[in-house]
């Protein structure tokens, strides 16, 4: 295997174990979806990555927590953290990292805050239907309130991944 391809799986699988322990750093609440800093380390890997490896690092990641590998937040794994109240977030996390790693420009932190609407709208949907919500009272419950908290942790997951790229020197 080539030098560059090893760099890229190594690259992966620490962004898959970063964000995995991330994922731990959750307050549970009473709706069964966690507040957690997730936000962030999706950002990280969108804005550090190009949009295949942000895929597939996201994709490992959804694999590894079905296959039951505590990966989830609150150490939970297993298919049924993707088809409950807060799969729809973690599903949100793919067009999210899509978002963050597109090559826009100057637009790479507002089309990044539209990931994270958009992962809050996939996340309310299914919390909605899991739950037989109406959507509205799930977007109250479940995306306002931590709304502002996942924009600015976007932010910051952009500001870090500038840093680490200078500090790296990679383009």
């Amino acid at each position: 295997m080539k030098k560059k391809g090893i760099r890229s799986l190594v690259e992966i699988a620490l962004m898959v174990a970063v964000l995995s322990i991330i994922s731990q750093l959750a307050i549970p609440t009473v709706f069964g979806v966690p507040i957690t800093l997730q936000i962030f380390a999706i950002g990280l890997l969108g804005y550090f990555f190009s949009t295949k490896k942000s895929i597939i690092t996201i994709l490992i990641y959804i694999f590894i927590g079905a296959l039951g590998i505590p990966v989830f937040a609150n150490f939970g794994g297993g298919i049924f953290h993707l088809i409950g109240y807060s799969g729809g977030f973690i599903w949100g996390f793919i067009p999210l990292a899509i978002l963050c790693s597109l090559k826009t420009g100057r637009l790479k932190i507002p089309m990044g805050i539209f990931g994270v609407f958009l992962c809050h709208f996939i996340g309310t949907l299914q919390y909605s239907c899991v739950g037989r919500v109406p959507f509205f009272t799930s977007l109250i419950t479940m995306s306002l309130p931590y709304l502002f908290k996942d924009v600015i942790l976007l932010v910051l997951s952009y500001f870090t991944a500038q840093a680490l790229k200078r500090r790296l020197k990679i383009e």
